[in-house]
C-alpha cells in the first residue's frame, strides 16, 4: 500500500504553515519588541512603529486571509465527520477571526495614525495611544496562540481519525 497525502492532508500542512507564520509574526513581534515599547522614546516609537507597519502590512494582508481560508475549509471538510477534534478547528477558526477582527477595527487604525506622525506632531494623549497599542498587540498575539494550538491539536486528531 502506498504512503500517498491525501488532498485533506496537504490542505491541513498548508493551513498549518500558513498559522504558524501568522502567528509567528505576531509572537515574534510582542516577545522581542512591543513589550518595550514604553521604554523607548516617543519619537522612537514612532519610528520603529512606521516601521514595523512599512515590513508587515502587505504580507499579513495576504497571510492572514489565506490562513483564515483554508483553516475554514478544513473545518468544513470535517464538518459531517463531528470528530472531537472538529471543535477545536471551529475554536482555532473563531479565534483567528479574533484576531483579525482586532488588527482591522483597532490596530489599524491606530497604525494609520501612527504613520502621520512626526517628532512635532505627537498626539497630546500619545501615552494612553502606546498603552492602548501594546495591550491590543498582546491580546492578539495570545489569541492567535491559542489559535494555533487548537488547529495543531484539531489537525492531529484529524489525522488519527484517517
Amino acid at each position: 500500500m502506498e504512503n500517498r497525502r491525501s488532498p485533506n492532508s496537504i490542505l491541513t500542512g498548508i493551513t498549518f504553515f500558513l498559522l504558524m507564520l501568522i502567528t509567528g509574526v505576531f509572537w515574534g513581534t510582542w516577545f522581542t519588541l512591543t513589550r518595550s515599547l514604553s521604554e523607548f522614546p516617543d519619537t522612537e516609537f514612532i519610528h520603529i512603529g512606521k516601521v514595523i507597519i512599512a515590513n508587515v502590512g502587505v504580507p499579513m494582508s495576504i497571510l492572514m486571509p489565506g490562513g483564515i481560508l483554508l483553516l475554514a475549509i478544513c473545518v468544513w471538510l470535517n464538518l459531517k465527520k463531528k470528530l472531537p477534534g472538529f471543535y477545536l478547528g471551529v475554536l482555532s477558526l473563531t479565534l483567528i477571526v479574533a484576531v483579525l477582527l482586532i488588527t482591522l477595527l483597532v490596530l489599524v487604525p491606530i497604525d494609520n495614525s501612527i504613520k502621520t506622525w512626526t517628532a512635532v506632531s505627537v498626539p497630546q494623549d500619545f501615552e494612553s495611544i502606546r498603552a492602548k497599542w501594546e495591550s491590543y498587540h498582546a491580546v492578539r498575539t495570545f489569541l492567535s496562540l491559542a489559535s494555533f494550538a487548537c488547529f495543531t491539536a484539531f489537525s492531529l486528531m484529524e489525522r488519527r481519525s484517517r
